[in-house]
């Protein structure tokens, strides 16, 4: 589980990161760079999420033990 955690957190930083490319920086609100504001967001999002999962399989498993 540790491996596919890993792995899409590297995909969603991916995201990121091409999302960024798409931004034009003069018009941030305007056509696609909002919808890669929100692509970048949701990115994010994930990213946050999987941390969180992993962390408490992790506590899981340190509780399991005692």
């Amino acid at each position: 589980m540790k491996i596919f955690t890993s792995i899409l957190v590297v995909i969603a930083l991916a995201l990121v990161v091409f999302n960024i490319t798409l931004l034009d920086f003069e018009h941030l609100f305007e056509g696609n760079s909002i919808i890669a504001l929100i692509g970048i967001a949701a990115s994010l999002c994930a990213i946050l999420i999987l941390l969180i999962f992993r962390m408490s399989k992790m506590i899981q498993e340190k509780t399991k033990n005692r």
